[in-house]
């Protein structure tokens, strides 16, 4: 299961907030660990974590690494999630239907 290295990945609180950072665009690992209470170096190691969960990648810029997050790897996510959307939706239409057929039974 892909997604559970991106999960696993996710849980760390400061990896989130490095992973949220990356929403607006691609950033520097000094860009990143500005307002974190963490140094560079640990931005650093949080984002070679998330490479290797697949979430992010990078891309030479210069004498610097720009980081952005890897659509593949979220994707992973987003399907193993849109199995449970799916399975409620489902659930919704049935029940909404069941409650349709006895409106019409209730007016016969």
């Amino acid at each position: 299961m892909a997604y559970d290295r991106a999960l696993a990945a996710l849980a760390d609180p400061t990896r989130r907030q490095v992973f949220e950072r990356l929403r607006k665009g691609p950033k520097a690992v000094g860009e990143l660990a500005n307002r974190l209470p963490v140094s560079r170096p640990a931005v650093s190691q949080h984002l070679k974590i998330l490479k290797e969960a697949g979430l992010v990648a990078d891309r030479p810029e210069g004498t610097r690494r720009v980081y952005f997050i890897d659509p593949k790897g979220l994707a992973q996510i987003r399907r193993w999630l849109d199995q449970f959307w799916d399975e409620a939706l489902d659930a919704f239409k049935a029940e909404v239907e069941r409650d349709a057929d006895d409106m019409k039974g209730k007016r016969k």
